[in-house]
């Protein structure tokens, strides 16, 4: 399964809309939106996930932006490992009435730890209370491919886990994670757009996916 992740640089219109997309993220964190625009764009009958990392809203009004999305209706929120355990404890608690699938994300953009280190944060997430946990790291070799994708073979984490390559070199664990286990993974919708490093062209990682599929 694939979402489709957006950022500001996609017309507000256009994210209220969402024409021919079934399952998207919406990065929030850089755009500049109200609370109408919020409820428009997550009351619309498709599973979006919000999402809004720290670093560019103040705390408060990304957390409000969060929020605002669950209330909405938003099949999903992100919210990171690392947060303000305030923030956190908000965004899970709010999750956790409405029904909304809480998936707890952490971010290496350096490198890959090691194999016990994924599982341990793996394990973290899921403790915090995520649905699903999403290990996003910096791949630097096949070995970190390889290292990043085996923590989908523990039998702890099955169908809750996400896995994402970052780089060049973490592309392969893009195009491959769901094969091992994979809840989902994630690609921009035009070349050019994409929200983080290494992300696959919605078109072309589904022609991958297909392929290695055999379709």
């Amino acid at each position: 399964m694939i979402c489709i992740s957006l950022d500001e640089r996609w017309d507000l219109n256009f994210l209220k809309s969402l024409n021919n997309i079934e399952f998207a993220e919406i990065r929030m964190d850089r755009m500049d939106l109200t609370e109408t625009d919020i409820k428009e764009i997550f009351s619309q009958p498709k599973k979006l996930i919000a999402t809004c990392r720290p670093g560019y809203l103040s705390e408060n009004k990304r957390l409000s932006y969060l929020l605002n999305a669950i209330e909405a209706g938003s099949s999903f929120v992100d919210i990171e490992l690392e947060s303000d355990s305030r923030i956190k404890k908000s965004v899970i608690d709010l999750a956790r009435k409405k029904g909304c699938t809480i998936i707890i994300s952490y971010h290496d953009y350096n490198k890959t730890p090691s194999q016990d280190a994924l599982n341990g944060i793996v394990r973290l997430c899921l403790i915090e209370g995520a649905h699903i946990a999403k290990v996003a790291c910096k791949i630097n070799s096949v070995s970190d491919a390889a290292r990043l994708l085996g923590i989908l073979g523990n039998k702890d984490f099955e169908n809750r886990l996400i896995v994402v390559g970052m780089g060049e070199k973490g592309r392969l664990v893009r195009a491959i994670a769901s094969f091992f286990g994979g809840v989902f993974t994630y690609a921009s919708m035009e070349k050019g757009k994409e929200t983080a490093d290494g992300q696959i062209e919605n078109r072309e990682l589904k022609h991958i996916v297909e392929v290695l599929a055999g379709v």
